[in-house]
């Protein structure tokens, strides 16, 4: 019997709905709360989202901002608090307007799934897929493609479970393993 999903995934489009469920999926949790915010207002638009989610959130839960440093941000966090993290995408984004390099940030989110693995509250990561669309027509546009993608990836393999939000519903996404476990010869 397989244990229950502790550290979970949640990737979709935008407006896909997957920030609105990760918060109703703390709502449920026995615990207090810490949500780790990775977006900052550059512009108007940005800063009413914020404020958007920020009403979405408990007053009770602790925010924390991490737009960088998000490994060390989770550290500091007590490991009895439920975890979500919202969002992977703002933050690779982030690193990289820093200047962070690819493997830096591939290096990062492997720290970062390590963190969470080792907590013994429940977490959920926030993240989308933006490798669907079309290709992106500049250098700088694929190789923020390629990086996301290699980032999801790699916490979908990594984070108990994984969904895909589409319109606001839960797709299960399995791993290669369990789908094809028994098609191979007995």
């Amino acid at each position: 019997m397989s244990r229950p999903a502790r550290t979970l995934l949640l990737i979709g489009g935008a407006r896909s709905g997957k920030s609105r469920l990760a918060v109703d999926l703390a709502h449920g949790w026995d615990r207090p709360v810490t949500f780790v915010a990775t977006a900052t207002a550059g512009d108007d638009d940005m800063a009413a989202r914020i404020d958007r989610h920020r009403a979405e959130r408990p007053a009770e839960w602790q925010t924390v901002e991490a737009a960088t440093g998000l490994v060390g941000a989770l550290r500091d966090i007590d490991a009895k608090r439920g975890v979500v993290i919202d969002c992977i995408t703002l933050w690779v984004t982030n690193e990289m307007l820093a200047g962070v390099g690819h493997d830096a940030i591939i290096t990062q989110a492997d720290a970062m799934a390590a963190a969470l693995a080792v907590r013994p509250a429940p977490s959920v990561v926030v993240t989308n897929e933006v490798g669907s669309g079309v290709v992106p027509a500049t250098a700088s546009g694929r190789e923020f493609r390629d990086l996301l993608g290699g980032v999801n990836r790699m916490l979908a393999d990594r984070l108990d479970a994984s969904y895909l939000v589409v319109a606001g519903q839960l797709v299960e996404l399995h791993r290669p393993h369990s789908v094809f476990d028994g098609l191979g010869p007995s």
